[in-house]
């Protein structure tokens, strides 16, 4: 009976033990993913499906070599981009379109494959997950304006959305190393007005 009793006992302890670990690393995936989470759960069969999908991602994230920019690509970019808006006034297709080739050129020289914007976007989750529905805002109106004509307020819309992200992959590594995070991990400029 004793034993009986042992065994019931260590039974529920391991039970107790994998519930809190499966809590824990749904916490941790929600604290990494953030709103990316929520969507993955949502499109996803189940919760646990997805939480193994989000596992996989962080799994090839680590294959990545990823690196900061140098301060000169980042004022190299800068400059790009500078341009880019400058030509909104005249040619909003044109600079929109620009925006969406730079942002890639930056997520390459960054370390991201850029394969295509599906990977693109499951890539950039994983350590940009703030910015990513921005991506595919911006992404979206690209997409329709190629099929068809969309507003000036449309694509203006699409370069905020593109120039948030374009921003998040330029200063991502360089905050942090100053060791100037928010709350959830990522790195914050402490000159917000710059």
């Amino acid at each position: 009976m004793i034993i009986g009793v042992i065994v019931v006992v260590v039974v529920a302890a391991l039970v107790v033990w994998l519930v809190v670990a499966r809590l824990r690393r749904r916490q941790q995936l929600r604290d990494r993913f953030g709103p990316e989470y929520d969507k993955a759960v949502d499109d996803g069969q189940n919760r646990r499906a997805a939480e193994r999908e989000l596992g996989e991602r962080e799994k090839r994230h680590e294959q990545f070599d990823i690196t900061p920019l140098s301060p000169t690509a980042r004022d190299g970019y800068a400059q790009q981009w500078a341009l880019i808006q400058a030509k909104f006034v005249d040619r909003p297709d044109i600079a929109v379109a620009e925006a969406d080739r730079l942002v890639v050129v930056v997520m390459g020289e960054r370390g991201y494959p850029t394969e295509g914007y599906q990977q693109q976007v499951t890539d950039l989750s994983v350590e940009h997950a703030s910015t990513l529905e921005h991506y595919r805002s911006a992404h979206d109106v690209k997409s329709r304006h190629d099929q068809s004509q969309v507003s000036t307020e449309e694509l203006r819309k699409a370069m905020v959305h593109y120039r948030l992200l374009f921003e998040d992959l330029l200063d991502a590594d360089v905050d942090s190393r100053t060791g100037n995070v928010d709350n959830a991990g990522r790195g914050v400029n402490p000159n917000p007005g710059t």
